[in-house]
């Protein structure tokens, strides 16, 4: 019995250390191919490993690759997670030939493929290479995530660009974004991209098309390796093939492509020691001003006092000094204020807290001078700013206890005699007079008050009677209030790309059922433009209100920025408000 159970017990640990042990092996799409047919390798790992070497491909000319994919699952709980380095690959000869083995280092061990033997036989007549459109496109599209800095320090500004190259040889017809990524343990801010410009590059030493998709800028809020995660797009790609028509011009293959900019990891270093006293957290360059409005004023009245940070760096993100005034100085909460732009360089313009003061007494009081310490990641110094104090003469008022400047300290303030002279502290009721019901102004009210109501119902009557009459006035009204309605659904659903395109160019459709006289068959850009220009609508216009329902159709195939969505509701707004004046 002991020996069973120890048996089962070493079956079930090496269970485990089995399903624990690092996977990496090499696949071909076949062992026997034409000298005339590409063959393709791909090397898959199931944990993400270092120095990939691949093997030499002797007899072989590579046409494609490296290409890199990664996967990366939760399915209840459990982690799935593979990459894979794919290679297409030409025989040069006829014969027996092997793909040796490639190496990765996992955790400082190596781990090595079993080589692969393949034969390659004289060339066939009809060459099977399914992958053949598949490899130009994945050859010639790339979608690169460029950071300005992997090794910020905490809180320091970075940005992500995400370009997508297009190769000359092929062309894109349209794209899609499949997944967006959510920036975690970032402070994230994305930069509008009005339009999509393409710019000639290079990538990997070739000449290229680009694109810049998305641009944001991020703030890290935690130390050590933070994970970026990936864009994927699906790409529409038109691939020429070897195929003309009776023109000789060559035939095109669209291929759809699912290309990631791949995970990208940023180490954040923590910031240094001998942070000084009153740092809050900001990085980056500041300058620190403290001003009044007046600093010679009567009691009573008041004074505006600012406490404003100026520069470059992660505003918004750390706290002001407070200002503090002695006790003689009534100070209310102060109003913040906030002047920032975000671009490449990261987030800059003003934050200031805006006190306003009101003094109680005569005197002269000083307002301290405040420090503020930020972080300079260029020098990698801590750096503080100071500011003058400031002396605030009230001139007219009660006087204070003390001669002199005012101490920052309570006072015993003498109340006068009459401060509470407004308390009544003796009544003078009296009875109300006792008066009948029968022949009061209640009474006669409520007995003459029916026959004054009966016209007006009957007026009443008669108009509703009259509005439901009018069938053409009724439409319109309906009409207008549903393109009301469709205007603020979609106003509700600003973020949400779909729901926001379709209920606004619904909303666009109805308002012109209501103020045209327009059924949905005659919805047509060119119908709607010459009935515009019949009711003498300003040609500006009416190209507004065609590219608002040119917006909607556009974002059926491209994605759009939630500040895109929001320029497109106020366009529309805008539109409608103009046809209302015009029309």
């Amino acid at each position: 019995m002991k020996f069973k159970f120890l048996i089962l017990s070493i079956l079930f640990f090496t269970g485990i250390g089995l399903q624990a042990q690092v996977k990496f092996e090499a696949k071909v799409s076949k062992d026997r191919l034409g000298v005339n047919e590409r063959l393709r390798v791909d090397f898959e790992m199931n944990q993400d490993g270092d120095n990939f070497r691949p093997p030499s491909f002797d007899g072989f000319t590579v046409v494609g690759g490296p290409n890199q994919s990664v996967s990366n699952r939760w399915i209840n709980g459990d982690r799935t997670y593979s990459k894979t380095y794919s290679y297409y690959l030409q025989p040069n000869s006829r014969g027996r030939k092997t793909i040796t083995q490639a190496e990765i280092t996992v955790d400082d061990k190596v781990y090595k493929t079993t080589p692969i033997d393949i034969q390659v036989t004289a060339a066939v007549e009809e060459p099977k290479d399914g992958d053949n459109s598949d490899l130009i496109a994945s050859d010639n599209l790339h979608l690169v995530a460029e950071v300005s800095n992997s090794n910020p320090y905490l809180n320091e500004g970075i940005t992500v660009v995400y370009k997508l190259y297009v190769s000359p040889r092929i062309s894109v017809s349209n794209f899609r974004e499949v997944d967006s990524p959510k920036f975690s343990d970032f402070w994230s801010q994305n930069i509008e991209i009005r339009e999509l410009r393409p710019e000639n590059g290079e990538y990997r030493g070739e000449p290229y098309r680009y694109v810049i998709l998305k641009k944001a800028v991020l703030y890290p809020q935690k130390t050590g390796e933070l994970e970026l995660e990936p864009l994927t797009l699906s790409v529409s790609v038109d691939v020429p093939s070897d195929r003309r028509d009776i023109f000789g011009s060559r035939i095109y293959k669209t291929v759809n492509k699912t290309v990631a900019a791949g995970t990208r990891t940023i180490d954040v270093k923590p910031l240094p020691d001998g942070k000084p006293a009153g740092f809050t957290g900001a990085v980056g360059k500041f300058s620190l001003d403290v001003s009044t409005t007046k600093d010679k004023l009567d009691a009573s009245e008041s004074l505006e006092a600012t406490v404003q940070v100026k520069g470059n760096g992660n505003l918004n993100l750390f706290e002001l000094p407070a200002l503090q005034v002695p006790s003689s100085l009534e100070i209310y909460n102060p109003e913040r204020k906030e002047n920032v732009t975000t671009t490449l360089n990261g987030k800059q313009g003003s934050i200031t807290d805006s006190y306003t003061i009101v003094p109680t007494r005569k005197g002269q009081y000083p307002i301290q001078p405040l420090t503020f310490s930020y972080f300079d990641p260029e020098t990698q110094t801590y750096k503080s700013l100071s500011s003058q104090e400031i002396l605030i003469d009230v001139e007219e008022g009660p006087v204070s206890s003390g001669s002199g400047i005012a101490e920052n300290s309570k006072q015993v303030l003498n109340l006068p005699s009459d401060q509470f002279r407004f308390i009544k502290t003796k009544s003078n009721f009296k009875p109300l007079e006792q008066q009948a019901f029968f022949r009061s102004w209640t009474y006669w009210g409520s007995l003459i008050l029916p026959f004054v109501a009966i016209p007006l119902f009957i007026l009443f009557g008669k108009k509703r009677e009259a509005i439901a009459a009018d069938v053409h006035g009724n439409r319109l009204k309906k009409a207008n209030k549903l393109a009301r309605k469709y205007l603020s659904e979609a106003k509700k659903n600003l973020g949400d790309q779909q729901s926001f395109y379709e209920s606004l160019e619904r909303a666009m459709h109805n308002y012109l059922k209501a103020k045209l006289h327009i059924q949905t068959a005659e919805m047509s850009k060119e119908r709607i433009l010459e009935i515009l220009k019949q009711k003498n609508v300003p040609d500006e216009t009416s190209t507004e209100f065609i590219e608002v329902l040119k917006s909607c159709e556009f974002a059926r195939y491209t994605p759009a920025s939630n500040s895109a969505q929001q320029e497109d509701y106020d366009k529309a707004v805008r539109v409608i408000s103009k046809l209302d004046k015009e029309i």
